[in-house]
């Protein structure tokens, strides 16, 4: 498990105050979501030695990194923290194969983790090796940046941002070797991002930052269900993510199940008993009371109506029970006249779209 709880005011006019705790499973992903200036950056550095928190406690394992109290503060050296930020910081005048073996250098003696030849085929580094970073892609530079930390057999993986100076190809060409170090290194990792669809594809534990305190933290899916949440709630995209396992094709979609029912969807690689995570936005969710009528939309599920939560001034949320999962419905509250729903009454949820494929 990863602890972390600290406390530090920066100087300056401003005064920042980083006031967060939070607990996260390990092995996983643990991404801390926030606004630029919320402080994600700054646990980080904390994590990994490079800030010392005026009052805190930080523990990977049991095995404390930073405890103020008992005046413990482990050199950034000794944490076995491997760091990827948004640029790759490739050495320049080494190899790709040689900037990965200066990773595998690093590592301690005896340490456990995968070997070159397994980093390398992970990450699709093979084509790569004999080049220089000049003749890299950005995307490439992350892999081969991964990989080099990846090496280092580190105890835990921190990434800041490491994404946000990529294009939108780029970024889609580095996301699915992300989602494979997350299923197969089995390393915690503290992942920093501002972008949600990083985290929806990535995370196990999310961590809402504002203002440097933590708004909330808990499991992804947990979270994204909450409407009392402004960092989620209040986006366009606002909606629940839903972990899904294809089953198969009909009518040239992908049919996924999840607790409690099916969905059908455009799907890059509908193989079969492959699992993906589906992020429903709420706006793309109507209900029906009743049994829904012929619609051009490709999906319609029973629900129960479990509660109607405001959201905003002319527009509610509506908290759908599909079985032991949960949809949100974002509708306008003359909708909810016109319909006269309540609480606890069954009802037809009709889902739209579904806003893309998490894989």
């Amino acid at each position: 498990m990863l602890e972390v709880a600290l406390r530090h005011r920066f100087p300056g006019p401003a005064g920042f105050l980083l006031d967060a705790a939070f607990t996260a499973p390990a092995p996983g992903v643990t991404v801390l979501f926030g606004a630029s200036g919320s402080g994600k950056s700054s646990i980080l550095a904390a994590v990994a030695g490079l800030l010392r928190p005026q009052e805190g406690r930080i523990a990977l394992h049991g095995q404390p990194l930073t405890d103020t109290a008992a005046r413990h503060f482990l050199p950034p050296e000794a944490r076995r923290c491997a760091m990827v930020f948004q640029e790759g910081r490739l050495f320049p005048h080494r190899s790709v194969e040689g900037n990965l073996r200066y990773g595998l250098r690093r590592a301690p003696r005896g340490a456990e983790g995968p070997g070159f030849g397994e980093v390398v085929d992970l990450l699709g580094l093979a084509p790569l090796l004999a080049r220089r970073p000049a003749r890299l892609s950005g995307g490439e530079k992350q892999r081969v940046a991964l990989g080099r930390a990846l090496l280092a057999r580190p105890s835990l993986l921190l990434l800041d941002e490491p994404l946000a100076a990529l294009d939108t190809p780029r970024r889609a060409e580095v996301l699915p070797f992300l989602e494979a170090l997350r299923d197969t290194a089995r390393l915690p990792m503290l992942y920093v991002t501002h972008a949600m669809e990083e985290a929806d594809r990535l995370a196990d534990t999310l961590v809402l930052l504002q203002g440097g305190r933590v708004q909330a933290a808990g499991p992804l899916e947990a979270l994204t269900a909450r409407t009392d949440l402004p960092l989620l709630a209040t986006r366009r995209d606002a909606g629940v993510v839903l972990t899904c396992e294809v089953t198969g094709m009909e009518r040239g979609l992908a049919r996924l199940a999840f607790p409690g029912g099916t969905l059908l969807a455009p799907l890059g690689d509908p193989l079969p008993g492959r699992h993906v995570r589906l992020r429903v936005r709420a706006r793309d969710v109507a209900v029906a009371r009743g049994a829904a009528p012929a619609l051009s939309t490709d999906n319609t599920l029973p629900a129960l109506l479990q509660s109607i939560e405001p959201a905003g001034e002319r527009e509610c949320f509506l908290r759908l029970g599909i079985g032991p999962s949960t949809l949100l419905a974002r509708v306008t509250r003359d909708a909810v006249q016109r319909l006269a729903l309540h609480p606890g009454e069954a009802v037809t949820a009709l889902v739209n779209a579904v806003g893309g494929e998490r894989g």
